[in-house]
């Protein structure tokens, strides 16, 4: 069974940071690319940043440089430091994680981030 548990996500002025944390169950976690993507009210679902087991990572372009995704090996667990925050990047987001070798996405239940005065 695959299971996926944000944290982190809440309201923050512009320019302010915030991390997200996934912690995953270790079935998934190990064998899997993790990674958050978001989705913007009224608006689809984007990626926003990846990580597989060897470290390589995919950053959407609109975030680089302000946040950064890792992985926790010892506590099963995939993170997002994001910095900088504007109000462009209020979201749900979403963890997920896509087994490799596979295009299919586990996703968690979401987090809503709010960057607003």
């Amino acid at each position: 069974q695959v299971q996926l548990v944000e944290s982190g996500g809440g309201l923050v002025p512009p320019g302010g940071s915030l991390r997200l944390s996934c912690a995953a169950s270790r079935n998934i976690f190990n064998i899997s690319r993790m990674g958050w993507y978001r989705q913007p009210p009224g608006k689809q679902r984007e990626l926003v940043a990846t990580i597989r087991p060897d470290g390589q990572r995919i950053i959407a372009t609109s975030v680089k440089g302000r946040f950064a995704i890792s992985r926790d090996q010892y506590n099963n667990a995939v993170h997002l430091q994001m910095n900088s925050l504007q109000p462009d990047d209020t979201a749900v987001y979403f963890c997920t994680a896509i087994p490799l070798g596979t295009e299919t996405n586990y996703w968690g239940q979401g987090t809503q981030v709010t960057v607003s005065t």
